[in-house]
C-alpha cells in the first residue's frame, strides 16, 4: 500500500460529508443543529460584555482588514477569521455553551462561530450553514469519542479545529479528496490544551474554543492553496498524541443513522457541566424543604458523593468568577446563600463574599466509584445537608436536566436567548433575530439576513 493510500474511515468520512445534504438528516439531528446555532448567538453576546473580551475586541481589530461577518455582543464587524476567533473566545466565557458527554466536550461553539461568519461572508444559505454545522459537529464529535484522550488535555481546541474545518469545507464545496484533505490537514491543527486550566480558573482557557474557529477556517484556506496533511492525520494525532487509543471504524460506524447531536445538552446554570449534577441534586434537595430555603446559619455539613470528573472540581479557595464556575463547592455555597444559580451569583461580588466562602469550606465532596462505571450515561450526584438541630436533607441527580433523557423545553430555551440578548441588543431585536434563526433553514441568503441586524 503506497504511503499516500488514505485510510478506509476517512473516505467514507469524506463521501459522507460530500454527499450529505439537509433532506439528509433526521429530523430529531436537524432540529438539534438549529437550536445550537439559536442557543451560541446570545451566549456569545453575553461572553462578550466581559471587560477582558471589550478589551481583546478593540486591539484586536485595530488596523485588522474590514469583513461582514459579526462580532457578537460588541456592534462591530470583521473578516471571518477574526469573528471566529473572538466569538469563540466569548462562547466559553460564561459557561453556558451548549455541549455534549458522548463527544466529552463542546463541539457546538467550536464549529458554530466560524461557520456563521463564513457564511456572512459567501452569502450561503442558512440551510447550507445548518446543514454544515450539523456535519462538522457530527464528525468531529465522533473523532472525539472514538479516542480515549488524556484526562489532563482539555478538549477545547482539539477536535474542534476539525469541525469547524468541515463546516467551512462544506460551505465552500469541497469535493471528496479536498474534503479528506482537509480532515488530516485540521487534525494536525489543535493546540496544547490543557484542563489544568479550570482548576486554576485560568482565563486563557477560553481562547481554546476561539483556536478551533480561527484554525478550522485557515486549514481550509490551507487545502485550497494546495497544503497537504499526513496520510492518516487524524488517526495519529487522536491515537498517537492526544491519546493512545483510537477506534476508526468507531468514527464512521451508524454514520448518517446515528447522529451525535441529537445526544447533547443545552445548560441554564453558567457553570462547567459537572457541577449540574451537584445543582441539580440540590434543586431536587430545596423542594423538599418548606418555603424551598436553607437557614445557612444552620448548616454544619454539606456531603456530596458522585463521578469522578464532578469530584475533580473540589477547590473551596476560589478566588475568581471564571473560577467560581468550576467548584462544586462554591457552586452549592452561593445558590443556598442567594436562593439562585443566575450569572449574579457567580461574580466577583459573591466570589469575596465571607459567607458564601465559608459555607464553601464545609462541603465534603468525594468520588463514588459506582456512579463513575456509570458515567456518562447517567451523572449520578447524592447530597446531604446536616443541620445544627439534627436534621437531615438529601437530594439526588441521576440524569442531568439539559440531557436527552431529561431535557430542557423550547420554551426553556427560548427564555435563556431571551434573557441573555435583550440586555445586549433591545427586546425587539433580540425577538426578531430568535425568530430568525429558529427558521434558519428558510433563510435564502444569510449575509443578507445578517445585514438586518447590528449585533
Amino acid at each position: 500500500m503506497s504511503s499516500r493510500t488514505p485510510p478506509s474511515y476517512l473516505e467514507t468520512a469524506s463521501r459522507f460529508l460530500c454527499a450529505t445534504r439537509l433532506s439528509d438528516l433526521s429530523p430529531q439531528a436537524k432540529e438539534r443543529a438549529r437550536w445550537v446555532i439559536a442557543d451560541c448567538i446570545p451566549v456569545i453576546a453575553a461572553g462578550m460584555q466581559q471587560p477582558e473580551m471589550k478589551m481583546f475586541v478593540a486591539r484586536h481589530l485595530t488596523g485588522a482588514a474590514p469583513g461582514n461577518a459579526w462580532v457578537i455582543g460588541a456592534a462591530r464587524r470583521a473578516g471571518a477569521l477574526d469573528a471566529a476567533l473572538l466569538n469563540g473566545t466569548a462562547g466559553t466565557w460564561l459557561e453556558l455553551d451548549e455541549g455534549n458527554l458522548f463527544a466529552k466536550g463542546h463541539p457546538g461553539i467550536q464549529v458554530v462561530p466560524a461557520a456563521v461568519a463564513l457564511a456572512q461572508e459567501s452569502g450561503a444559505s442558512g440551510a447550507e450553514l445548518l446543514t454544515a454545522v450539523a456535519l462538522g459537529y457530527e464528525v468531529s464529535a465522533r473523532v472525539s469519542r472514538a479516542a480515549k484522550v488524556r484526562l489532563s488535555v482539555h478538549p477545547h481546541g482539539t477536535y474542534g479545529v476539525i469541525g469547524a474545518a468541515i463546516a467551512a469545507g462544506k460551505l465552500k464545496g469541497f469535493g471528496e479528496k479536498p474534503m479528506l484533505e482537509l480532515l488530516n490537514v485540521a487534525a494536525t491543527m489543535g493546540m496544547a490544551a490543557s484542563r489544568q486550566t479550570l482548576l486554576d480558573g485560568a482565563t486563557v482557557r477560553n481562547i481554546f474554543t476561539g483556536h478551533s474557529g480561527y484554525m478550522g477556517l485557515t486549514a481550509a484556506r490551507l487545502v485550497e492553496c494546495g497544503f497537504t496533511g499526513e496520510t492518516d492525520g487524524v488517526g495519529n494525532v487522536y491515537g498517537k498524541i492526544l491519546s493512545d487509543t483510537f477506534d476508526r471504524d468507531r468514527v464512521v460506524s451508524g454514520l448518517g443513522n446515528e447522529w451525535l447531536i441529537t445526544r447533547n445538552y443545552f445548560k441554564l446554570h453558567p457553570t462547567g457541566r459537572y457541577v449540574h449534577s451537584a445543582i441539580d441534586a440540590l434543586e431536587d434537595l430545596l423542594a423538599k424543604v418548606p418555603g424551598g430555603r436553607l437557614s445557612i446559619d444552620r448548616i454544619v455539613k454539606i456531603e456530596v458523593r458522585t463521578y469522578m470528573l464532578a469530584a475533580m472540581l473540589a477547590e473551596k479557595n476560589v478566588v475568581s468568577s471564571f473560577g467560581s464556575r468550576f467548584s462544586i463547592p462554591f457552586a452549592l455555597a452561593t445558590i443556598l446563600y442567594h436562593g439562585r444559580s443566575g450569572l449574579a451569583s457567580f461574580e466577583d461580588q459573591s466570589v469575596a463574599n465571607p459567607k458564601v466562602q465559608e459555607l464553601a469550606r464545609l462541603v465534603d465532596l468525594r468520588e463514588e466509584k459506582s456512579y463513575t462505571a456509570r458515567y456518562p450515561q447517567e451523572q449520578i450526584c447524592d447530597l446531604e445537608i446536616a443541620l445544627d438541630d439534627g436534621r437531615v436533607y438529601e437530594g439526588r441527580c441521576t440524569v442531568m436536566k439539559g440531557e436527552p433523557a431529561n431535557p430542557h423545553t423550547s420554551g426553556e430555551l427560548k427564555a435563556k436567548f431571551i434573557d441573555l440578548g435583550t440586555p445586549v441588543w433591545g427586546e425587539r431585536t433580540t425577538q426578531k433575530l430568535f425568530d430568525g434563526l429558529i427558521d434558519i433553514e428558510n433563510i435564502r441568503d444569510f449575509r443578507a439576513f445578517s445585514d438586518g441586524f447590528d449585533l
